[in-house]
């Protein structure tokens, strides 16, 4: 059988591809199969070779290999396994990339238990709120977060500074994992506010052959690669697709720890030579906008983008700085990655703006409410065909004569207004052309006469007449697509992945609409 990691052509990937084909990169089967080992411990067996690279946000880096990854792992499964840690109980992280982080989320799994991560930036009532509907045995996280989760009483929080490490370095450097495919490995929440909840997404351990068909053709990963991906592990993009699909391939990655400087993220990219860089579309947004681009060089040949459409203008300037396609991976936590653009396929036309084609062995359609499937060029939601039934994405979409889809916006972010259907990321895309708009959202907000009417939140450089946001607009979409109501602020609210949250710009209209 051909191995999938050796083959980079969009034909040889519908040729070739097969469920046999993605479990065969693996060394457990459908019965038995551990994702630490998967991803850690099989490629520590041979000579030592880089793992993770980190960039902090202070401008040091740091680097480790499979070697120490193994070994402290292991060492902290079987601290688990001494504190009476049984397989199925659930381990809080809260930490941010480092050598503790990864030692507990593979130790965590290698043991048997759940590995949670949780993002670092939750205060109080958000871990809480995950910390209740979860129940872990224990949280690991900083001292600093440590001083604000002190007081939940249901959870034991334990300070994994260097003094906890070398609490751990007196255990064995070695853990036989041996877990079931469909035993439970992993608690994934989505993002969201700390009011609103959102459920807790459960994975087991086959969930990495899964994901290795996203890395094959959704962020291009192959062996070789020197891979980079800056979102955060406490999500799906950087756990999934930056952490645990390349490891899994035995690919080294690196991500961005501590707080977020696109300069300094630039810099990683040219001094740890990275080939693979897969970003959320507003990574690239601020690098762009950071103007830092050009003190550099890079080597990067396969590059792609996540989370949310990416504005044209990032889109033009990442593909002149990085001197590759950018190519789109869509997906959801719930259902993965379904369409990808095949980043490295040299016979892949891309179609810039599109969200590329199905990754193989999937189906995905836009449907119409009435169930059937819609006709080229005509909007509807866009689904995945899971378990003999249409699977929503929540997202609307369009697919052209040649199959590739588009995206129109989440289902809940279409706007009607006097009749016209218009989408929001259309008219937030073409605010972000003007020179001095730096970030932007759009809502529809209540109107007597034409039900709804576009509302813009700018984020601008310097001062701008509102007249002047609206002609320009007006003037490249349409008379009836342009923001009547524009209103500046200092920052757009944002879900802790780093999406603009038009949830909490509606809210807000709606408690001052009701006042």
């Amino acid at each position: 059988m051909t191995r999938l990691t050796d083959l980079s052509t969009f034909a040889d990937a519908q040729r070739h591809f097969s469920g046999a084909g993605l479990w065969a990169l693996f060394d457990g089967d459908r019965e038995h199969l551990n994702i630490a080992h998967e991803c850690v411990d099989r490629w520590a067996a041979g000579p030592d070779r880089t793992a993770i690279r980190l960039a902090y946000g202070d401008g040091t880096t740091e680097e480790f290999g499979f070697h120490a990854l193994s070994a402290w792992s292991s060492r902290f499964a079987h601290w688990l396994v001494a504190r009476g840690i049984a397989p199925g109980d659930r381990v809080a992280i809260m930490l941010e990339p480092s050598l503790p982080f990864y030692a507990a989320l593979f130790g965590a799994m290698k043991a048997g238990a759940v590995a949670v991560p949780l993002f670092t930036l939750f205060g109080p009532d958000g871990v809480r709120l995950r910390v209740d509907d979860c129940t872990p045995r224990l949280l690991l996280t900083n001292a600093e977060k440590a001083a604000t989760t002190g007081d939940i009483q249901s959870v034991e929080t334990i300070v994994a500074d260097d003094a906890f490490m070398e609490a751990l370095r007196p255990y064995p450097d070695r853990f036989e994992a041996d877990t079931r495919a469909d035993a439970m490995a992993m608690y994934q929440y989505t993002s969201g506010t700390t009011r609103d909840l959102p459920e807790a997404i459960k994975h087991t351990h086959r969930a990495v052959v899964v994901v290795a068909n996203a890395a094959l053709y959704g962020t291009g990963v192959r062996p070789g690669d020197r891979y980079f991906c800056p979102s955060s592990p406490a999500w799906g993009h950087g756990l999934w697709h930056g952490t645990l699909a390349p490891l899994g391939l035995g690919v080294e990655t690196g991500t961005f720890s501590g707080r977020f400087d696109p300069a300094l993220l630039l810099k990683a990219l040219s001094d740890f030579g990275i080939t693979n860089l897969s970003a959320a579309a507003t990574h690239y947004r601020m690098m762009k906008n950071a103007g830092a681009a050009s003190r550099w060089t890079y080597g990067i040949r396969k590059m792609s983008f996540t989370g949310e459409p990416v504005d044209s203008d990032s889109l033009t300037f990442a593909e002149a700085t990085f001197g590759t396609r950018l190519c789109s991976m869509y997906g959801t936590t719930e259902v993965g990655v379904i369409l990808a653009d095949y980043p490295g396929a040299d016979d892949f036309p891309g179609r810039p703006g599109s969200l590329g084609k199905p990754v193989p062995g999937v189906r995905v359609a836009v449907i119409a409410p009435d169930g059937s499937e819609c006709p080229p060029g005509v909007s509807g939601e866009i689904k995945v065909w899971r378990h003999n039934a249409w699977f929503p994405t929540k997202d609307r979409g369009t697919v052209d004569e040649d199959g590739y889809f588009w995206h129109g916006g989440r289902a809940d972010d279409v706007i009607i207004s006097a009749g016209w259907t218009i989408g929001a990321t259309e008219v937030e895309n073409a605010l972000l052309k003007h020179p001095s708009v730096r970030e932007a959202a759009v809502i529809g907000v209540p109107d007597p006469v034409r039900g709804h009417v576009i509302k813009a939140f700018l984020v601008v450089a310097e001062p701008v007449p509102v007249a002047e946001v609206q002609d320009f607009v007006r003037t490249r979409l349409s008379q009836h697509e342009y923001p009547r109501i524009v209103e500046f602020v200092f920052e757009l609210p944002k879900t802790p992945a780093g999406k603009v949250n038009r949830k909490t710009l509606r809210d807000r209209e709606a408690a001052r609409e009701a006042s």
